[in-house]
């Protein structure tokens, strides 16, 4: 019976997955407490994804990530980056995926997106090269870089992890550095050859998106008789009857900038408002507001002006309307537009779910904006300024992440005590705050790994794992080993697009270590084919953070990642079933 919960359980999990009704988090919280209620596992078994070293170790290089980044470390090589990257095209290209390669492979790849993002709008606005034809490049180059070490991503920690739980030898900092450095060339020459012809010449979102909020902007001014007067904006008939936005509010030839809903309004205020062109007709039939048509832009101010963001992967946006955020009266910032996928937002934006990789356009103060920032909540894309370098934060940061890796390499100790090392001493000497350190790790993927290790305990608890590893014995058991582990990467990367990774690495970590069993080969190039399959995804903008990341800043379209990303994702699938065994015979 428990086996037969378990994979309808699983089944379930996969449908709210694919179906994205809730969050990655949610549901895979969602599939943990099914595990528990139903009685699969008991309540300790279900919340040890909590504890799991897999958890604990990717918390921690979240807070060893946050340190390189606030110290400037990576910020220092920007100016250099930008200047070669605006030689022409192909410099930029090149420059800017093997910078998210190289850093991916250390530093948690989303954050290193997150950076390059907007160094890289910085460079195509000075040379007119289109983001499109850069950002994808960048966001598959950090996809291949997170494959070169342990630390690389936390798909990698957690295929490891399984390993070691079921009594076999993890796999160490570099034991795969070699394949996945043949892997990421292969990935390099194509991308080359490839972005320049696949790649659209698509302007930028920002551009049609701005010019689009511009339309709903206009100014006006309350008359007398007005109903408005003495009513706060949450209350007023410019709020509730004709869903305007207040933007600025200008009160006896002065501006009023911190306005929120409670602001009360008063007679003779000229109130700059964004609003839907059916409900500005409507206002201009009543004789109590004065409409300026002449005024139906937004003028950049010493105090509030227009930027461009993002929302970032792990941001507490994500998931919430900005209404249920109460983000105006919380922020003082106001959202003019939202790209979200290919749906350019101007009506009614306050009652819009946001999502991850959604862009926007803020206005607000440069003060509302660091808040914002500074709290993960947006990444800011308008303008690229690089971090300050602190010398006294940097050289005690790089020397943390050196012995971190050089612990765990040499085998002196575990990647999760050595990066737990790594962390205490971040905070111990003042690199980071405590308060910091916390803000750094993000929550939703240590709950979305917590979550999703149930589905691999469940598999092993009730011989799920050995079931499925059986069935596909008897059918590919007289295969040729290196048929098996093709066919294995093949479901596995098929998989990742419409799954997560770290869900499909939890099912089929337990499943291969299985079948290598049964199958009486080595199982260490079945784990590598996994941990490769789950990371190396790019056929959809969902399959992977830091493709969603740079959907709407592209401007792309969801067949851009079809065209570019399947015959890559084919031909490093036929690749790494060559390469893997090369490596790791059997």
């Amino acid at each position: 019976m428990s086996l037969y919960l378990t994979f309808a359980i699983i089944a379930i999990g996969i449908i709210l997955f694919i179906k994205d009704y809730f969050t990655i988090d949610t549901t895979s919280i969602i599939i943990m407490s099914l595990f528990i209620v139903s009685g699969v596992l008991n309540p300790e078994e279900g919340f040890a994804g909590f504890n799991h070293p897999a958890t604990i170790t990717l918390g921690c290089m979240f807070v060893i990530s946050a340190a390189i980044f606030k110290s400037g470390l990576i910020d220092g090589l920007s100016s250099k980056i930008i200047r070669v990257a605006k030689i022409n095209y192909l410099f930029a290209l090149i420059i800017f995926c093997l910078s998210a390669g190289v850093f991916s492979a250390f530093i948690n790849d989303t954050a290193v997106v997150a950076l390059l993002i907007p160094m890289a709008l910085l460079v195509c606005r000075e040379t007119n090269i289109p983001p499109s034809r850069l950002l994808i490049p960048i966001s598959f180059s950090a996809l291949f870089g997170g494959t070169c070490t342990l630390i690389g991503t936390s798909t990698n920690i957690l295929v490891s992890s399984y390993a070691k739980k079921s009594g076999l030898e993890p796999l160490g900092m570099f034991e795969f550095t070699l394949p996945a450095l043949c892997l990421f060339s292969i990935g390099m020459v194509y991308l080359l050859i490839a972005s320049p012809l696949l790649l659209p010449k698509r302007k930028s979102a920002k551009n049609s998106l701005k010019k689009q909020a511009e339309k709903y902007i206009a100014e006006i001014e309350l008359l007398e008789n007005n109903p408005d007067i003495d009513k706060k904006i949450g209350n007023s008939s410019l709020n509730k009857d004709f869903s305007a936005q207040v933007l600025m509010l200008k009160r006896k030839h002065h501006r009023v900038y911190e306005i929120n809903e409670e602001t009360v309004l008063r007679k003779d205020d000229i109130l700059k408002v964004i609003i839907n062109p059916q409900h500005l007709a409507k206002l201009k039939q009543n004789k109590t507001y004065k409409l300026d048509d002449d005024e139906q832009l937004i003028h950049d101010d010493a105090e509030k002006k227009i930027y461009e963001v993002m929302i970032p992967y792990g941001s507490s946006l994500s998931g919430k309307s900005l209404q249920q955020l109460n983000f105006r009266n919380i922020y003082y910032a106001s959202i003019l537009a939202i790209r979200h996928r290919k749906e350019m937002i101007t009506h009614e934006v306050s009652k819009v779910t946001l999502r991850e990789g959604d862009m926007m356009l803020l206005y607000t103060s440069d003060k509302s904006l660091k808040k914002l920032v500074s709290k993960k909540l947006v990444v800011t894309l308008s303008k690229y300024k690089a971090k300050k370098f602190d010398l006294k934060k940097a050289i005690p940061t790089l020397l943390i992440l050196i012995g971190v890796i050089l612990a765990a390499a040499l085998n002196i100790t575990s990647i999760l005590i050595s990066a737990l090392v790594g962390a205490l001493l971040i905070v111990t000497t003042t690199i980071l705050k405590p308060k910091e350190a916390y803000e750094a790790i993000e929550w939703k993927v240590i709950f979305m790994m917590a979550g999703v290790l149930s589905m691999g305990a469940a598999l092993e608890k009730t011989g799920g794992s050995d079931l499925i590893s059986e069935l596909i014995y008897n059918t590919m058991g007289s295969f040729d080993p290196r048929l098996t582990l093709s066919l294995v990467f093949l479901v596995t990367f098929l998989s990742t697009n419409v799954l997560s990774s770290k869900a499909a690495a939890a099912l089929m970590s337990p499943i291969v270590i299985s079948l290598a069993e049964a199958m009486q080969v080595e199982y260490k190039p079945f784990l590598i084919a996994v941990m490769f399959a789950c990371s190396l995804t790019f056929m959809t903008p969902v399959s992977y953070p830091t493709n969603t990341m740079v959907y709407a800043p592209g401007n792309y379209k969801f067949k851009d990642y079809l065209k570019i990303g399947t015959p890559l994702n084919f031909i490093i699938w036929l690749a790494a079933s060559f390469i893997i065994p090369l490596f790791f015979p059997f």
